[in-house]
C-alpha cells in the first residue's frame, strides 16, 4: 500500500516584489527519497522553508496547499518534520551543551523520564558513529565540522520523524565528509522508513541516493520522474542541459555549456 506521507498541490509563494514560486504540486510516498533539482534561485529552499512554515519575513504563501499524512492533519516541527540545514552549526546554540540541546528537544515532544531521554539520546548518537558520552557533554565549538553535522542529524532523526528535509546537507563539507553523512543518512532512511526530500545542486548525489527527482527551473517543477528515467531519457530540454554539463572523463563539445564551448573556440 503507497502511503502518502506529503502532498504539495498548486503551491504559490510570492516575495514583496514577485511570483517566486509558481503553482508547483508534488507528492513524496513513506520511505521514498525525493530529490529537488535546480539553479540557485530556483525556488527550491523556499518551497522546502513553506512545508515547515519556515517562509522568512516578506515572503509569503499566496495559494495553494500542503498535506501531512493526511486532511486536516497538522505536523510538528521536530517530531513529525525534521530539517537538516546547509548551516548545519546554526542548529546548535553555543553556550548550551550538546546533551542539553537533545534533552531539550526530547522533552518538549515525549514525555520520557530524564534517564530515558538520556538512552535515547546516547542511542542517536551512536547511530550517526560519534563517541556518545564526549559529544553529549561538548559544546558546538568542540567538534568537528563533520562531527557537528552527523550531530545534526542524530538531532533530526532522534524523535523519529516522518519526513526529514535535506536543504544542501553536504555543501559545507569536503568530498569525504559528505560522502559519509549522505550513507549515513540513508542507512538511516532505510531503518526507519522515513522519506526525504533532498535539495542539492550535486547530481551524483541524487544519481546514487534518490528514488525520484524533480527538476526546478524559475518557481516551476519542469519535469519529475525516476531517476533512472531522468538520467537515461530526459524529456524537458533544461533537464537535458543539466545532465549533460555533469563532467565527464572524457569531455566532447555536446557535453559542454555553452560558455566552456566559447572557450575552447
Amino acid at each position: 500500500m503507497i502511503v502518502i506521507v506529503l502532498a504539495i498541490k498548486h503551491l504559490v509563494i510570492h516575495n514583496k516584489t514577485k511570483q517566486i514560486v509558481k503553482g508547483i504540486s508534488l507528492k513524496i510516498e513513506q520511505g521514498q527519497w525525493m530529490a529537488l533539482i535546480g539553479e540557485s534561485g530556483s525556488g527550491k529552499s523556499i518551497t522546502a522553508a513553506s512545508i515547515g512554515t519556515l517562509l522568512p519575513s516578506g515572503v509569503t504563501l499566496k495559494g495553494g496547499s500542503i498535506t501531512f499524512k493526511q486532511e486536516g492533519y497538522v505536523p510538528i516541527l521536530g517530531k513529525d518534520i525534521s530539517y537538516i540545514f546547509q548551516d548545519y552549526r546554526s542548529a546548535f546554540t553555543p553556550f548550551l551543551t550538546i546533551g542539553k540541546q537533545f534533552d531539550e528537544t526530547i522533552r518538549t515532544h515525549s514525555k520520557l523520564s530524564k534517564k530515558d531521554r538520556k538512552v535515547a539520546i546516547f542511542q542517536a548518537l551512536k547511530a550517526v558513529n560519534l563517541p556518545n558520552e564526549r559529544v553529549y557533554k561538548s559544546y558546538a565549538s568542540q567538534l568537528s565540522g563533520g562531527q557537528l553535522q552527523r550531530a545534526a542529524i542524530a538531532l533530526a532523526l532522534v524523535m523519529k520523524p516522518t519526513l526529514i528535509i535535506a536543504d544542501e546537507p553536504t555543501t559545507a563539507l569536503d568530498s569525504v565528509a559528505a560522502a559519509e553523512v549522505l550513507q549515513l543518512l540513508h542507512k538511516l532512511k532505510e531503518e526507519a522508513g522515513c522519506a526525504i526530500l533532498f535539495i542539492t545542486h550535486d547530481l551524483r548525489h541524487v544519481r546514487k541516493y534518490a528514488d525520484r527527482a524533480a527538476i526546478m527551473l524559475a518557481g516551476e517543477i519542469v519535469e519529475e520522474n525516476s531517476i533512472e528515467s531522468l538520467f537515461h531519457a530526459p524529456d524537458h530540454f533544461y533537464t537535458k542541459k543539466l545532465f549533460n554539463a555533469i563532467p565527464s572523463l572524457q569531455k566532447t563539445p555536446d557535453r559542454l555549456l555553452d560558455t566552456q564551448k566559447k572557450v575552447l573556440i
